[in-house]
């Protein structure tokens, strides 16, 4: 009997509902519904409607689903809008170290957004009289209008006990409460306090919102576990999510860039996801998301999210005009304003009564009054955007997303070619080229921030308007841009094949290597809690010296394969051809280097020139490539070597010796890869060559001597 993994992801403008077959992660189905933005039970509405629809119009049924994600965009809404609970915090300490904690978590009003604040109120009690005095801290900060309970000690992440009798009260009391060591494990109480506060400001709400689709789902007869997606691609339990909700805070991003790396496959790459409001631009590299430490109202937290750059720029987006030429295009789209596209009407009802006219006005109030708009022959308003603008160039294929009629946007882009001077072509390619340019900015700063060559990335398009915006993108950068397949529904693809993933981090000021091998261990017993397969997981470890902290990010699937085992293998041929494609060479410019059998390593070049051609410079690439063709890791400068594992750790050995540079700052080792099993293990986060042998030692434990590993070195 077939089983089924469903995802679902919300969406600025709809709530899109897939069916996966768990066993080959072909698309079976797939619904969509308006996002609930404004009804009563907000964006939750429109995901139980979307399974319901799904369910009802396919041949899946309850019984069948083996697993079930949503995204949700609940938290960021939250925070942008202010719409969070009064909290109470509750300082524990005594004598010096009790005075320091009441300072340090006397945090006052928190800023969330221009104009929005989140209020808190403080409270202490001495930890030795913590049997009565908790209760008293809590039923007082409760009275003065507390709505959730924060539990503060400075030294929590390494005896809770404390913080979880505070928290026992106030469950006691009726009130959710989050202690600061659930948060994070690192010392540092005051970011601690603070991300625990704005987490816990979201708990009443949340826990709302989870009770009510977890309802919904148990009523419509799944019993599959209920999954929410996390702010770094992976995903967490819904239990999970009543207690630490701001872990979600880019669900909605993040699902769209899970199906880059699970579903599209994408190495090293920049994803961006085109909705009809705004489109997410996220960097891939290593087959990893690219992480930045996450901020709220300016103030850093002890949170990482992917490091998303969001754009007011969609397939919706209308443009702005000043004088004869279009001045911007968005952040408003005809969703928001409420209009039909012009593409979408048929050119009849548009003449009816005459041919249409652009004019300028404000599609929402507050908005400036230069958007550009259509009024029929029978006075309707008509949005002309960019998918129209691209439907009349001619630039979207039949059959997709964003195709429409192109007489109909013709007649939209005449109107709006009138209001500029300009000839219908003239003002589409405009319209083309502002929408561009202002998405090709935000993706060369994302390069230039993250030091991410062009020459061996590309583009990588999801969402319904990908293709009225990424191919002018590449055009515009020289890059080479390509759609995800079904990319309208992608990210909820994204949501369906997510990882459980979790991350435990330990401020350690000398980390040895019991410290990696026990932080690993946390790790992945972390993820196996949350529902991965223990055969599956995977665990990065990193180490900070400057700011001590020890890092473990644990991965794993839910089910024991990822992707569908009958696949037969890639020719020759074929996996020959995928690294080419992705170093952008021709296949006879590329050598095999390594060959462990599930990974073949392929190493390519090509002469660049500088200084107006005086100077030519030979970039190498390397390529690692598996039995399905995929390309799993892309480095430049890169060697890499097959080894048994019984003689993995010599080899490593050898090769750190040979890569490791010296300078004033002590010893700077290499980025390090291991290839087993078809998990690609990340050994670059470790700042000692100590730590990065006793990593590999864990990883293949379990290897009989003669299974082949793949390793992978290039300088930093």
């Amino acid at each position: 009997m077939a089983t089924y993994r469903i995802g679902i992801d919300v969406g600025g403008t709809f709530t899109h509902a897939v069916a996966l077959d768990a066993a080959s992660f072909a698309l079976a189905a797939q619904a969509k519904v308006p996002t609930t933005h404004q009804a009563a039970r907000g964006v939750a509405e429109g995901v139980v409607q979307a399974l319901h629809v799904l369910l009802g119009e396919s041949a899946v049924s309850p019984g069948d689903i083996s697993f079930l994600a949503y995204s949700t965009t609940q938290i960021t809404n939250a925070l942008l809008e202010g719409d969070v609970a009064p909290v109470g915090i509750v300082a524990i300490g005594a004598g010096i170290e009790g005075r320091r904690a009441q300072s340090e978590t006397r945090l006052g009003d928190i800023e969330l957004a221009p104009g929005r604040q989140l209020h808190t109120l403080h409270a202490s009690v001495d930890r030795e009289r913590l049997d009565d005095g908790a209760a008293s801290a809590v039923a007082e900060l409760v009275g003065g209008g507390a709505q959730a309970i924060v539990a503060a000690e400075a030294f929590s992440v390494d005896d809770p006990s404390r913080e979880g009798l505070v928290m026992a009260a106030a469950q006691a009391a009726g009130v959710p409460a989050t202690g600061t060591h659930e948060i994070s494990g690192r010392y540092g109480l005051r970011i601690r306090t603070r991300t625990a506060v704005i987490n816990a400001s979201l708990l009443p709400k949340v826990i709302a919102t989870a009770d009510l689709i977890e309802k919904a789902v148990r009523e419509a007869g799944v019993t599959a576990p209920l999954m929410v997606v996390r702010s770094d691609g992976g995903v967490m339990s819904i239990e999970d999510m009543r207690r630490r909700p701001l872990l979600t805070l880019l669900s909605g991003p993040a699902a769209g860039v899970a199906a880059a790396l699970m579903y599209v496959r994408v190495s090293d790459g920049i994803f961006l996801e085109v909705g009809g409001t705004s489109t997410d631009i996220t960097a891939i590299q290593h087959g990893r998301a690219l992480l930045r430490t996450a901020e709220v109202g300016g103030h850093r937290l002890f949170l990482r999210t992917l490091d998303v750059r969001t754009i007011g720029v969609a397939g919706g987006s209308m443009p702005r005009v000043r004088g004869t030429s279009i001045a911007d295009v968005g952040p408003r789209s005809a969703h928001l304003a409420g209009l039909p596209y012009s593409c979408f009407t048929s050119a009849e009802d548009m003449r009816r009564g005459g041919e249409p006219e652009a004019f300028t006005l404000s599609p929402v109030q507050g908005d400036p009054p230069d958007y550009a708009a259509l009024r029929t022959g029978a006075g309707e308003k008509v949005a002309v955007t960019l998918t129209c603008a691209a439907n009349c160039a001619g630039l979207v294929p039949e059959g997709d997303w964003s195709f429409g009629s192109q007489e109909s946007a013709r007649v939209g882009l005449s109107a709006l070619g009138a209001l500029l001077g300009k000839s219908p072509d003239e003002a589409a390619a405009s319209f083309i080229e502002v929408a561009a340019l202002k998405a090709s900015r935000t993706v060369e700063a994302l390069l230039t921030d993250r030091g991410l060559t062009p020459a061996t990335i590309g583009l990588v398009a999801g969402g319904g308007g990908a293709s009225a915006l990424v191919p002018a993108v590449g055009e515009h950068l020289g890059m080479p841009a390509r759609l995800s397949q079904n990319a309208p529904v992608v990210s909820a693809i994204g949501t369906a094949l997510a990882v459980v993933r979790d991350v435990i981090e330990r401020t350690v000021p000398e980390a040895a290597e019991a410290d990696v091998l026990q932080i690993r261990r946390e790790a992945a017993e972390a993820a196996i809690r949350a529902g991965a397969d223990p055969e599956s997981v995977t665990v990065d470890v990193e180490y900070d010296a400057a700011t001590a902290v020890l890092r473990a990010v644990a991965t794993g699937q839910t089910e024991l394969r990822e992707r569908d085992p009958a696949q037969a293998a890639a020719s020759d041929e074929e996996r020959g051809a995928a690294a080419a494609n992705s170093m952008h060479l021709d296949r006879g410019q590329l050598t095999v280097v390594a060959d462990s059998g599930l990974l073949r390593a392929y190493r390519g070049g090509s002469e660049q020139r500088r200084l107006f051609g005086l100077l030519k410079q030979r970039q190498e690439v390397l390529a690692l490539v598996d039995e399905q063709a995929i390309v799993r890791l892309l480095l430049p400068r890169a060697t890499a070597r097959a080894a048994d594992a019984a003689g993995v750790r010599d080899v490593l050995a050898a090769l750190l010796d040979e890569h490791t540079r010296y300078g004033d700052a002590g010893a700077e080792l290499p980025h390090l890869f291991l290839g087993l099993r078809g998990r690609m293990v990340d050994l670059s986060g470790l700042i000692s060559p100590a730590q990065v042998l006793a990593l590999a030692q864990a990883e293949i434990a379990g290897l009989a001597p003669e299974e082949k590993v793949m390793i992978a070195v290039a300088p930093r």
